[in-house]
């Protein structure tokens, strides 16, 4: 935890040393059994119990120094959230639980799931503060997560099957599989050993220091030694029977993959010594550790998963010297696996406030990387797309604090702890975190000062991890926000406390309007830049901005202090508005270039500006400028960033203008492959604006048979050859982009159609050294956009007349079948044609061509099948759900969430339903929200996935998504809960149970409310105010009484025991509130007929009253002429306890006070007008007299009759009341509406 700015540990010891060893693995039954034993410093002589994490396990014995049991507890809070009260279902109360469960099991407050009580023998040795070794005996059966048992279900041995297992978790997650101190900021030598059979292999954390045979040669121990200090939460193990590779040029590095993988291994990993002399080089330090490990896996928890002197990544990673898409994917992964080792396992974090130093520098050396393999353009390209990613995130979800110390959040989870954030916050998080350490790059000089920055804290660590162990030695190999500082002021003298103040500990982005007019006569552009702080997300900026400007003469650059949210400047041109037409213009670059000025402004010189061209800032710019200026940008500029700007620019501008500048980029060779695939999806755009001047052939098919066609035949393809990359990815991207083509009855053209048809007809892939398969998908892809909406009739009786399928789309279904039965025999690399396939299907049956039916996709969605099929097939039934509002095939969805073997998918499906949920809290009359549905999601994540905190956050977005903070809707509303709207200053009781006309018994009336310490409230304020009636003959029934309650949030829950009543002075633990009303007559002889046993009226067996839940009848809801609601049948209740506000209440003569439970009854329509009116008169008549008390006798006079009237209604009642029987129970009581006190004034307890 955290203290002044300063990291404090509550630990009451220090660990030096972790022996981890496990004795036998199961894979029948998913088991292992093994010991743990820590060497512990203690630093507090009293020490008597001590804490340690341990999930899943089950311990079997602690023994200290071997010679003395010791007595132990288990305690994990985290098995459900929310205890107790099981009425609570809002996120807000869901959150709080869920951080206080956290951090009652996180080792950095000194506590942990296992409580070990040192026995008295250990006293003395602790008082002198000798170490002590804790031995912990365990066993793990059946886990749930933190490790993964992966047995094919096929016929052979364990070896022929492949089987194998390996560890994963999120963040720090160690103690799912052995117990530990599971904490980044508790480091310690290792020594690991694992006894496996003897065709196994056991990889792990160290160095392998050997491997010791039984003497009946059918098991091995694998002894694995860790001398650098190492936090638990980078241990890591994988088992199986793998095949080993070595690599040939570095021999530190050791690959392994599961059997018959060799070959495709031996490919995708040849560049990896590659990756290490470049970290190497770049930061002056050699690799930290004496070896390095690659273990490739199947059913990978993610892509890459790395830890200390080991990685573990997907076999999906893998791929032959044929395929182009994934290699630049899979280097990506595997540089940033190996940049982990440096910041992340090696120097790894303090706290999780830290966590953006780690994770932000792992991800700038893997971008410096892959500037350096693959250029400039690529790079540029890469951060501007990341850029875009993290700003459409605040702003639609909410900002990210890297460093969550400071201040809290708006989200509706905790940001305080890895395992209570969202899984989509925390993958945006790691992107921003890169985006602040490569503006800090910028902010404190040349790139070369953040890498010796970067030498500076290697060095510091190599130092360190030299040292024996002391109470403080190895503090320089966790990084801290703190010690990033100071390093930084060491090695260059700059503070950068305010950088972290605007970027690090505070969220959002800074958000720029601007536009520019140019002044002829003073030759100055004016430039008004305005900045939109309120818009969710944003941040005011306050500080340096760069404006670029390219003028005749050449290109400028400006920079202005921005500190108010609208701002204006002046740029004085450096050149004169000429009027010739062609002119070489100087470019930023140095290059001149020849550029027709035809269609610029002839009294302007000024050509484009550019607003933070560099992307020196988290900014989101909106820039206006006239279309001739994007035109030059995206035609003569060199940046591929500013070229991308004016593309999106120009889709909002078709002009012919505009297709030309998009068609003379298609076809440059010199300009970057992503600004053409770009360009080509808005040359789709702007032709589909233009289709009714539009003249010739469709967009692009003269382009694409330019490029692609056969010299003879221009129709037919040549022959596939990628050796051109950049060709490759046009090949792949014109014909899905001229598939979004539209004409004036928005179909496609049939020639287009036509034309793809024909490139399935004359691809020719056999003299090519690559493989066609990506392009053969988007293909399919592409006959799939061209797909609309069916024809249909409609008779006059409602009946959907379908005409016959039309030639085309009969066409695109034969092919799109061709295919998907050519990979029953011939699949494609990681099935990419099966996936297109089954997308296309989908289109066919949302567009009516096909029957909607999920049968397919269900097949496809079965665990066994291939993982990208796997998530293909649920993003498909996620749009069936969603589209066919089908429940049944949601709840198919969540048992596969709920039981499925493989935790990949289990959490990827969740993502789906996120991203395109079947509902959302605004629309909460879709069938699909249910009591039910709510009940299972809260289970779920309240106690279903505890020991998967990815999953459990899923959840809790998903239910977030579906229901907001609040209580879901779709619940019942209790029927004894009084809800205040704070907000809007409302007081309300269940409006399905209490009528309107009771509500004036409530309006400018004195209430006292006492409040009890207790846990939030069960029902949110203001979550119930109105609850829709299920009937249409009436109004819903809603009290609209304005509130007198002064403080910010109240707890009401009605009492279930009698006689207790919730007044704080008395007991602080009772939760419970009792309503009780005083009731002062001016008539003393006036009062309320009681019972013996003090109810006013005896209970009934069955009486009708209505509520908003699945239990209601249909034909339970009120009506106007019914004088009751139809109540479901309740559990028993005490009869001493059923009270109303009608008039006839449990009363006690002395102080004529009443206790309001849960039973209310409502009188027909016009006894309540009558009642309502007459009430109101009285109330009236009551002020004035209040008033002008001795000078209007005829008020005193009006209100003796209405006294009378009310006697008389009492006796009538008291007469029809004797029908029921005074024996029954257990269920409410029905009171009449009559027997309202007319003014009564009544206290809330």
């Amino acid at each position: 935890m955290r203290k002044d700015g300063k990291f404090v540990t509550q630990r009451p010891y220090r660990l030096a040393h972790q022996i981890l060893c496990i004795t036998a693995f199961n894979f029948h039954r998913r088991s292992l059994i093994g010991y743990v034993e820590l060497a512990l410093h203690p630093l507090c002589p009293d020490l008597r119990r001590l804490k340690v994490n341990s999930k899943q396990c089950r311990i079997y014995r602690v023994s200290i120094n071997d010679i003395w049991e010791a007595a132990f507890l288990y305690n994990d809070p985290t098995l459900e959230i929310c205890q107790g009260d099981d009425k609570k279902r809002n996120l807000d109360y869901y959150e709080s639980s869920h951080q206080a469960a956290m951090n009652a099991v996180d080792s950095d407050y000194g506590n942990g799931e296992v409580t070990i009580r040192m026995p008295p023998e250990a006293f003395p040795i602790i008082a002198e503060l000798r170490p002590i070794r804790v031995c912990i005996e365990f066993s793990l059966e059946q886990p749930k997560s933190g490790i993964q048992f992966v047995v094919p279900s096929m016929e052979g041995s364990l070896v022929e099957r492949g089987a194998h297992l390996f560890t994963y978790g999120h963040e720090n997650s160690s103690r799912l599989w052995f117990p530990c101190v599971d904490t980044y900021s508790e480091p310690c030598t290792w020594k690991l050993e694992f006894t496996v059979d003897i065709d196994m292999t056991a990889v792990s954390c160290g160095d392998l220091i050997e491997v010791i045979y039984t003497p009946d040669k059918r098991q091995k121990t694998f002894h694995y030694f860790m001398s650098i200090p190492t936090a638990a939460p980078n241990i890591a193990l994988a088992l199986g029977p793998f095949e080993i590779l070595v690599d040939p040029y570095m021999h530190e590095v050791t690959h392994f993959c599961l059997p018959h993988l060799m070959p495709i291994l031996k490919h995708t990993t040849g560049f990896l010594h590659e990756v290490f002399e470049f970290y190497e080089e770049v930061m002056s330090s050699r690799y930290p550790y004496s070896c390095y490990k690659q273990v490739f896996v199947d059913e990978s928890y993610d892509e890459v998963m790395s830890y200390a002197t080991i990685s573990i990544l997907s076999t999906n990673l893998l791929h032959s010297a044929r395929i182009i898409d994934q290699t630049i994917t899979s280097r990506r992964l595997m540089a940033s696996a190996v940049a982990q080792q440096f910041f992340g396992c090696y120097i790894s974090m303090q706290s999780w406030y830290d966590a953006w130093l780690s994770k932000g520098i792992a991800a700038y050396l893997t971008s410096l990387y892959m500037k350096k393999a693959l250029g400039n353009n690529e790079y540029r390209h890469h951060v501007a797309a990341t850029l875009k990613e993290v700003y459409e995130y605040e702003s639609r979800v909410g900002g990210i604090v890297l460093d969550p110390s400071v201040r809290e959040s708006t989200h509706p989870f905790s940001i305080k702890h890895p395992h209570t954030i969202s899984p989509g916050y925390h993958e945006i998080y790691k992107k921003k975190a890169f985006l602040v350490i490569r503006m800090l790059e910028i902010r404190i000089g040349p790139p070369i000062v953040i890498l010796q920055v970067l030498n500076k804290l290697l060095a510091l660590a190599n130092t360190a991890s030299q040292q024996k162990f002391m109470s403080n030695s190895w503090s320089n190999m966790l990084l801290s926000t703190d010690s990033f500082l100071k390093i930084i002021s060491t090695v260059i003298g700059k503070d950068i406390q305010p950088f972290l103040d605007q970027w690090v500990t505070q969220s959002g982005f800074a958000q720029f309007h601007g536009n520019f007019v140019f002044n002829r006569k003073r030759n100055v552009v004016e430039l008004e830049i305005k900045q939109d702080a309120t818009a969710k997300g944003s941040l005011k900026y306050v500080g340096p901005l760069t404006v670029t400007i390219q003028e005749l003469d050449g290109s400028f650059n400006h920079t202005f202090k921005i500190e108010e949210n609208k701002t204006k400047f002046e740029i004085t041109c450096h050149s004169k508005c000429r009027r010739h037409k062609k002119k070489k213009i100087p470019l930023v670059t140095g290059e001149e270039v020849d550029m027709d000025l035809g269609a610029m402004d002839a009294d302007s010189p000024v050509l484009w500006l550019r607003v933070d061209s560099e992307m020196h800032l988290l900014r989101h710019v909106t820039w206006e400028q006239p279309d001739y200026m994007w035109q030059y940008q995206l035609k003569y500029e060199r940046d591929v960033v500013a070229q991308s700007q004016a593309i999106v620019a120009l889709q909002s501008l078709p002009t012919p203008a505009t297709r030309k500048t998009l068609t003379d980029i298609l076809e440059n060779e010199h300009c970057f492959y992503h600004v053409r695939l770009e360009a080509c999806v808005c040359l789709t755009k702007v032709a589909n604006a233009m289709e009714s001047q539009w003249a010739g052939p469709p967009a692009m098919m003269t382009i694409f048979r330019k490029m692609f066609g056969s010299h003879s035949c221009p129709s037919i393809i040549r022959q596939n050859n990628f050796n051109n990359f950049q060709h490759y990815h046009l090949l792949k991207t014109i014909p899905v982009a001229m598939a979004q083509l539209r004409n004036v009855h928005n179909i496609c053209p049939p020639e287009v159609v036509r034309f793809i048809l024909d490139l399935f007809k004359y691809n020719d892939n056999s003299r090519n050294k690559y493989s066609d398969n990506y392009y053969r998908a988007v293909l399919v892809d592409a006959l799939a956009a061209t797909v609309t909406p069916a024809v249909t009739t409609v008779t006059l009786a409602g009946q959907n007349l379908n005409s016959e399928m039309s030639s085309d789309t009969k066409l695109i279904l034969e092919e799109i079948t061709r295919c998907l039965n050519l990979e029953k025999l011939l699949p494609s690399y990681r099935y990419v044609v099966s996936i297109s396939c089954l997308k296309a299907i989908r289109i066919l049956q949302k567009f009516g061509h096909l029957p909607s039916n999920s049968d397919i996709f269900k097949s496809y969605a079965q665990y066994g099948v291939f993982r990208d099929i796997r998530v293909s097939a649920l993003e498909v039934l996620v749009d069936f759900i969603k589209a066919d509002v089908n429940a049944m095939e949601l709840n198919w969805l969540l048992d596969l969430v709920d039981t499925d073997p493989d935790q990949y998918i289990r959490y990827r499906a969740l993502a789906l339903l996120i991203a395109n949920p079947p509902f959302t809290r605004t629309t909460t009359d879709s069938p699909l929200n249910t009591e039910h549905l709510v009940h299972r999601l809260w289970k779920m994540m309240n106690t279903g996935f505890s020991n998967d905190s990815r999953l459990r956050c899923a959840i809790a977005d998903l239910y977030f998504i579906l229901y907001g903070r609040v209580r879901p809707s779709a619940l019942a509303i209790p029927q004894n809960v009084m809800v205040l709207n704070l907000k809007e200053k409302k007081t309300l009781l269940n409006p399905t149970v209490i009528p309107e006309v009771l509500g004036d018994m409530f309006e400018e009336e004195p209430v006292e409310v006492i409040v009890p310490k207790s846990e939030p409230e069960d029902l949110e304020m203001g979550d119930m105010v109105e609850r829709p009636s299920e009937s249409e003959d009436i109004n819903p029934l809603k009290r609209k009484v304005e509130s007198p309650l002064p403080f910010p949030a109240v707890q009401v829950v009605s009492a279930t025991e009698p006689n207790i009543i919730a007044e704080h002075a008395a007991d602080d633990s009772n939760p419970a509130f009792k309503f009780r009303i005083k009731v002062k007559s001016e008539d003393e002889g006036v009062s309320t007929p009681t019972r013996a046993d003090g109810l006013g009226l005896p209970p009934v067996e069955s009486v009708s009253m209505s509520r908003l839940s699945e239990d209601s009848d249909e034909d339970s809801s009120p009506t106007g002429e019914s004088s009751s609601f139809t109540l479901p049948k309740t559990p028993a209740v005490r009869t001493d306890t059923l009270t109303s506000f009608s008039g006839v209440l449990t009363t006690t003569m002395a102080s004529n006070s009443v206790v309001v439970e849960q039973s209310f009854t409502t009188p027909t329509t016009a006894e309540a007008d009558g009642s309502n009116s007459k009430h109101k008169n009285k109330k009236k008549k009551k002020k004035n007299k209040h008033k002008h008390k001795h000078k209007h006798k005829h008020e005193k006079q009006e209100k003796d009759r209405s006294k009378s009237d009310k006697s008389e209604r009492m006796r009538d009642h008291r007469d029809s009341s004797s029908q029921f029987s005074p024996g029954t129970t257990a269920s409410p009581v029905e009171l009449s509406q009559e027997s309202t006190p007319s003014s009564p004034e009544f206290e809330i307890i």
